[in-house]
């Protein structure tokens, strides 16, 4: 990686091979929308996004996304991270009480932050 690059790994795809695959590639125009999909370690998408040409794209959105889901990967679903969350930031405990609850355990968190 570059100094200042991203920290993970990204795609180019000229021919539009990968991209009709994806569903983002344009054959009328001979582009791809801006898509980005995060794709885990077993090969499966946890995430993705499609914008169109005009609107650009948060990578820091991006990096913080990868930092959760790779949490919840190595906790193997015992924590999940609520909208926002940060590495060091409270976790949810996922079940059946939260069902309907998000909200109680956001307002007690956002009592700590």
């Amino acid at each position: 990686m570059v100094a200042g690059g991203v920290p993970f790994p990204m795609l180019s795809d000229a021919g539009g091979k990968v991209g009709s695959v994806y569903g983002v590639y344009d054959g009328e125009a001979g582009v791809e929308t801006r898509g980005r999909f995060l794709i885990d370690p077993d090969g499966l998408i946890q995430a993705y996004e499609v914008l169109t040409p005009p609107v650009g794209r948060n990578v820091s959105e991006s990096i913080r996304q990868i930092q959760a889901f790779q949490l919840v990967r190595e906790s193997k679903g015992t924590q999940a991270t609520p909208s926002g969350w940060r590495p060091g930031k409270p976790t949810l405990k996922p079940g059946i009480d939260l069902v309907g609850n998000v909200w109680k355990e956001w307002k007690t968190q956002l009592a700590f932050d």
